[in-house]
């Protein structure tokens, strides 16, 4: 007699703090920087340049703003599924205090679970990603509006892949 085996059970995701270093390599995080910026309108306001060129032109596209309201995850979160848009960044900006998590992978071929990265804004923070760079769709722990710029064309841009062993994304690590 042959018992059934047991399925594994998915490795645990944690995210970390969403800083510019650790994010360098899929994209921009969008954040106020320490630096004075430019003042602008008579002295009334500062300009801060973040991210100089959102690449959403490739081959015919243009930019296109979107409101994402999206209600918050109940956590853990099973990881099974990713995109990627190969010709264009996509950003993602809360309107107002509200944290999200981003989970990523290197831009390349169909990311293994052991490629993902997870992080976790502050309430404040926005990203870029880099076109190209793996993702999971938005994970709101608040839930809110999120403001969306990403490319448009007539063709779609989203490749999707499939990991082979799912990933349980928690905020918190087991003590």
């Amino acid at each position: 007699m042959h018992a059934d085996p047991v399925p594994p059970t998915p490795s645990l995701l944690v995210p970390q703090p969403l800083t510019t270093a650790a994010f360098a390599p899929y994209g921009t995080v969008l954040e106020a920087p320490e630096t004075p910026g430019q003042s602008i309108n008579a002295g009334n306001a500062r300009r801060f340049d973040l991210v100089d060129d959102l690449q959403l032109n490739a081959a015919g596209g243009h930019a296109l703003l979107a409101l994402f309201r999206a209600l918050p995850r109940s956590f853990p979160v099973p990881v099974r599924e990713l995109e990627r848009h190969v010709l264009g960044s996509q950003s993602f900006v809360p309107l107002g205090e509200r944290r999200f998590v981003i989970v990523v992978a290197p831009a390349g071929p169909a990311p293994a679970a052991t490629a993902l990265r997870a992080f976790i804004t502050n309430g404040q923070q926005g990203v870029t990603l880099h076109p190209g760079t793996w993702h999971h769709a938005l994970l709101a722990v608040d839930g809110g509006d999120f403001i969306v710029l990403e490319r448009a064309a007539e063709a779609v841009d989203c490749d999707l892949a499939t990991l082979e062993r799912a990933l349980s994304l928690i905020l918190h690590p087991q003590a």
